[in-house]
């Protein structure tokens, strides 16, 4: 490999905070902290139910973290928040040093690491260009060359004069991605940023990421918690957990691992033992949990457990799906399945393919089947919450349950059931 070729290389860093020290907030705060300190009082700056840590207490945000980038890589960094990810960025973008280990470079780096981050907020949308190509190392004859295109492709040419700080949120972001991505920088880094604007700029903000890589052969590490837009951008994942790389490599298998080990509501256990059920249920069979195994907007995977006062019941699930609204959109039945043991557990995929956007509710019934009829053994109302978010059609629109529909044709909910006896 060529040295040119390798942009980036992050050896052995670590990175440690110290907790409930002086040095966290506005020199104001500070100040008052400080005096409540001499004085031997409560902290006037702490929020309520907030922690209090013992004197010199450390925080490892990062665990001997190394990888390499090369030219062009679109690297997607995930984990659940607190994994170190908007850690990692500020070290590579030079906000603050690692506390152990090295970080090389090979290009200036243009950072977004906060919406408008390096904005004056008393600037025009045009002066705020300038500075931020000034900061980059750019002439301002190389910035002239840029601002029609940055400004074309904000879509806020109305309002390029006036102060960034009378600009909407979108309007702020729109105008701060377009001048990361088109001023003369090698690495682009990107933390949540695309969170904020709308979805027709969102797309366009993907498009022009991947042709930043692909044909001005850009380095981009980008952030999100948006699975779906990490799968569209990057050809490599990072996944982080508690600090330390747990996988590096292929985008399909960093999500799968990233869901399975994130501690967001995806994992989520239900427990049913106390749970309210309709009356005159027979209940020789039961579901006592379920765990979410997986949701990637695609699929969602839950794991029942029960128990069985029957020998061998063949049992059947009815799956009961409701909007945030409470309104009921789709019923879909498991094909029979045979639980060998007094307590067994159960697999369920299920092909949220076609659902879109939103929240939701499950109710599961639980009945036995003897080969001609079905006999309800057990109703669990308001079973399982899940979340589906940042999906669109092939051809770039927003699902939108008003205009759409909660689903697309009559696909079938239940991909598979396993029993696991």
């Amino acid at each position: 490999m060529k040295s040119d070729e390798l942009m980036l290389k992050v050896e052995s860093v670590s990175k440690i905070y110290r907790l409930g020290e002086i040095g966290g907030t506005t020199l104001i705060d500070e100040l008052q902290r400080l005096k409540a300190k001499i004085l031997h009082k409560e902290d006037p700056t702490k929020t309520i139910g907030a922690k209090d840590y013992n004197k010199g207490e450390k925080f490892k945000a990062l665990n001997n973290v190394s990888f390499e980038v090369k030219k062009g890589e679109r690297i997607g960094i995930i984990g659940h928040n607190g994994a170190g990810k908007s850690t990692l960025l500020k070290l590579i973008s030079r906000v603050t040093g690692p506390s152990e280990g090295n970080i090389f470079m090979n290009g200036r780096v243009a950072s977004m690491l906060e919406v408008g981050t390096g904005f004056h907020q008393e600037l025009t949308g045009r002066e705020n260009i300038y500075m931020n190509g000034a900061i980059l190392g750019m002439t301002k004859k190389e910035i002239d060359a840029k601002m029609e295109e940055i400004i074309d492709f904000s879509e806020v040419r109305q309002f390029i004069d006036t102060p960034v700080k009378r600009y909407s949120s979108g309007m702020y972001v729109k105008l701060a991605f377009s001048v990361a991505a088109h001023l003369d920088s090698e690495i682009m880094i990107m933390d949540e940023v695309l969170a904020v604007g709308d979805l027709n700029f969102q797309l366009k903000c993907l498009n022009k990421m991947k042709d930043a890589a692909l044909i001005d052969g850009k380095t981009i590490l980008y952030v999100s918690h948006n699975m779906n837009t990490i799968r569209n951008l990057c050809d490599r994942v990072i996944v982080l957990k508690k600090g330390e790389i747990i996988y590096d490599g292929d985008v399909e298998k960093g999500i799968s691992i990233y869901m399975n080990n994130s501690s967001n509501r995806d994992s989520q256990v239900f427990d049913y033992t106390n749970s309210k059920r309709l009356p005159d249920l027979p209940l020789d069979i039961k579901i006592t949990s379920c765990r979410v195994l997986f949701n990637d907007g695609n699929h969602l995977k839950l794991r029942l457990t029960g128990s069985s006062h029957i020998h061998e019941p063949s049992i059947v699930f009815r799956i009961v799906v409701f909007n945030e609204y409470g309104l009921r959109f789709l019923t879909s039945y498991t094909k029979p399945c045979c639980v060998k043991h007094d307590v067994f557990s159960v697999d369920l995929d299920l092909d949220i393919t076609f659902v879109v956007n939103g929240f939701y509710k499950l109710d599961f019934v639980l009945s036995t089947f003897d080969g001609n009829s079905l006999k309800r053994q057990d109703v669990i109302n308001d079973a399982v919450d899940f979340e589906i978010g940042g999906k669109t059609d092939p051809y770039g629109i927003a699902w939108q349950s008003n205009s759409w529909g909660n689903i697309n044709g009559n696909e079938a909910l239940i991909k598979e059931v396993v029993s696991n006896d």
